[in-house]
């Protein structure tokens, strides 16, 4: 299976470099399944139900989102009726939507896509690790699934690369969101699922992880905010993980990091 996972989207910009990019690459790299991180894509915070459809329209499969999930108060009546959009699994019991999906690829196979998100440095939600192992079992790979894909949304590095081996030969791919900056440590772990610490953002890198300079830096001169963040608004440059399964398997025969757009070095998959 061909998978696409497309890193956070940061408000009007990298929605555009959604509608203008993914069409072609879903065709030119015949793409089975597309995930797209979507919490920050109503103006950096959240996801509304018009931004929901416009990523759908424009080739994403599912949508996962994150600590932002519930910031356009919206999202926790619409996402009842959204089948394709997933929160984090691992928020408490009772909370609005679902945390995993098995949703039908492009080509009629079964993606099951898992959204956690992480306890270090974040608001302490729930076990992620036990949540998600829930997930796995219940929808294994291989047999009630041809694909597993989980999001971990988390701001430690080394909390992920846990997740990532927790997860090991029991998804097809294991990457990490939050963070914005794409790191290069893309790889295929040693029981088969492919794994990229972040998939960086999909939005304008000339900014301050998405948003305009100005009043981050401001923050950290004053030591508090004088306004709110807005996401700065040039070209955007669409950040994430390629993937290539074996169909016996449902596991990662190849791995490559995605970024096309100004300001960061081009990268795509030489093996489409």
């Amino acid at each position: 299976m061909r998978i696409l996972f497309v890193g956070d989207v940061v408000g009007r910009s990298g929605r555009s470099a959604i509608a203008e990019t993914l069409p072609g690459l879903i065709r030119d790299w015949k793409l089975e399944l597309v995930v797209v991180n979507g919490e920050n894509a109503a103006g950096g915070f959240g996801i509304t139900e018009v931004i929901y459809q416009e990523l759908l329209d424009a080739g994403a499969d599912a949508i996962t989102l994150g600590n932002h999930s519930w910031d356009q108060r919206e999202a926790l009546v619409f996402i009842e009726r959204a089948p394709k959009l997933i929160r984090p699994v691992n928020f408490p019991a009772g909370t609005p939507g679902r945390g995993a999906a098995l949703v039908e690829t492009k080509t009629g196979k079964r993606a099951l896509v898992v959204n956690g998100i992480g306890r270090i440095f974040m608001q302490p939600f729930d076990d992620p690790f036990t949540t998600i192992d829930r997930e796995l079992n219940a929808c294994p790979l291989r047999e009630a699934a041809d694909a597993v894909v989980v999001d971990f949304h988390a701001e430690a590095s080394s909390e992920k690369q846990a997740m990532g081996y927790y997860c090991d030969g029991r998804a097809s791919l294991v990457v990490g969101t939050h963070t914005h900056v794409p790191t290069s440590d893309h790889r295929i772990l040693p029981g088969g699922t492919a794994y990229m610490t972040d998939a960086g953002m999909t939005g304008d890198y000339q900014s301050v992880i998405g948003m305009q300079r100005e009043d981050p830096i401001g923050r950290f001169l004053r030591g508090y905010p004088a306004g709110r963040f807005e996401p700065a608004e040039g070209v955007a440059t669409l950040s994430g993980i390629a993937v290539e399964t074996d169909d016996r398997t449902g596991l990662a025969l190849r791995v490559a990091p995605v970024r096309i757009g100004p300001i960061l070095g081009r990268a795509v998959p030489d093996f489409w």
